[in-house]
């Protein structure tokens, strides 16, 4: 599990066909209380926007999230942090 901020959206006027309506969103990773590397994540909440908290999964659980077959996604966003007490 990762945890970061939404940092911004992604456009792509082609979709492979199960990740089609699903927001992709770039999230500036936070690792030991540092901001690490961005990371583009499918939005499994459908609600996330810049500037919100969030953890994420990766790897093949991030694929499962979409119940569809063979989702093509390394990083999903599965919810919100509501407060994180370190400055960044």
């Amino acid at each position: 599990m990762y945890t970061g901020r939404v940092t911004g959206t992604v456009v792509a006027t082609v979709k492979e066909e199960n990740v089609r309506g699903i927001p992709f969103l770039t999230v500036k990773l936070i690792e030991n209380g540092k901001e690490a590397g961005t990371i583009v994540a499918a939005d499994a909440t459908r609600q996330a926007g810049p500037g919100d908290f969030v953890y994420l999964i990766g790897s093949k659980e991030a694929a499962k999230m979409f119940r569809k077959d063979l989702t093509p996604v390394d990083a999903a966003i599965v919810g919100f942090i509501d407060t994180y007490n370190e400055v960044l």
